[in-house]
C-alpha cells in the first residue's frame, strides 16, 4: 500500500496532539495517510500499554487513516542506532510516502526529540540502495520521502509554516479524547502529570487559535522544516 503521507509518533497520541488537524484535512482532500507509533507508551503515568493500544485504534478510526502500526520500541529507552533505523526504514519502504511527519525537534519529553532525529535519519538512509532490507520475506526497494516535516508539541517552537485546519479542530479533539486514560478527567483517581491538567487540554485550542490569528484563519497547526520551502512563484504563497 503506497501512502501519500506517513506520520510517526514516539508514543500513541503524539500524532493526534501534533498534527491531527492536518491529517484530517489531507484525508478530506483525497490523500492517503498512515500512522506509525514507535512505542506503546508503556511508561506513561496513567493507563497501560494494552489500554493505549485500544485507544490508538479508536483514534485511528476517528481520523480515518488507512493504516496504523506500532513498532513496539522501548518507551523511554529507544535510541537512534542502526537497529532502530532499520525498523523505520522498513516502514518507509513498505508505504513509500511522499511526505513524512514526525515529532518535534525539541521538547519536554526526551523521546520526542529522539524520535524526531531517528525518523529523520531513517528517511535519508531509506533512499540508499546499498542498505538492504526485507519485509515478510520480500526484498524491499530503496525509497526516500520527498519532504520531512516536524510538528510542534509541548514547547512553543516557532513554526516555519502553518496549515489552516479550520473546520477540523472538533474532530482533532475527538481523536485526542479517544485516549481517555491520558488526559483531563475530573473523576480520575490516578496520579497527575503535565498532560492531565484541564489547562493542557485547553491549550490545544488556544495554540491553534493563536497560530490561526497570526495567519488570518480560525485555526492552524505549525511545522518546522529541514530544508528551505520552495515555490514556483510568489502567487503560490497566497
Amino acid at each position: 500500500m503506497k501512502l501519500d503521507i506517513l506520520a510517526f509518533g514516539a508514543h500513541p497520541d503524539d500524532v493526534e496532539l501534533g498534527c491531527a488537524g492536518t491529517i484530517l484535512k489531507e484525508i478530506s482532500l483525497g490523500k492517503t495517510v498512515g500512522i506509525i507509533d514507535l512505542t506503546r507508551g508503556e511508561l506513561g503515568t496513567r493507563g497501560s500499554a494494552e489500554i493505549r493500544d485500544q485507544e490508538a485504534n479508536a483514534a485511528a478510526k476517528i481520523l480515518g487513516v488507512s493504516v496504523r502500526e506500532n513498532l513496539e520500541m522501548r518507551d523511554g529507552f529507544f535510541v537512534n542506532d542502526e537497529k532502530h533505523q532499520l525498523e523505520i526504514i522498513k516502514m518507509i519502504r513498505k508505504y513509500q510516502p511522499e511526505i513524512v511527519l514526525c515529532n518535534a525537534i525539541d521538547d519536554r519529553h526526551i523521546d520526542h526529540a529522539k524520535g524526531s532525529k531517528l525518523v529523520s535519519d531513517a528517511c535519508f538512509l531509506s533512499g540508499l540502495m546499498k542498505i538492504e532490507t526485507t519485509l515478510e520475506g520480500e526484498k524491499q526497494t530503496a525509497w526516500r520521502p520527498k519532504l520531512v516535516y516536524h510538528y510542534i508539541q509541548w514547547k512553543n517552537i516557532e513554526p516555519d509554516f502553518v496549515v489552516d485546519i479550520t473546520g477540523f479542530t472538533d474532530k482533532k479533539i475527538e481523536s485526542i479524547l479517544a485516549y481517555g486514560s491520558q488526559f483531563y478527567d475530573a473523576n480520575s483517581n490516578e496520579p497527575e502529570s503535565p498532560i492531565t491538567s484541564k489547562n493542557f487540554l485547553e491549550s490545544l485550542n488556544y495554540r491553534s487559535r493563536d497560530l490561526g490569528r497570526l495567519t488570518g484563519v480560525d485555526h492552524a497547526e505549525g511545522f518546522t522544516v529541514e530544508r528551505y520551502l520552495a515555490v514556483n512563484s510568489l502567487g503560490d504563497l497566497m
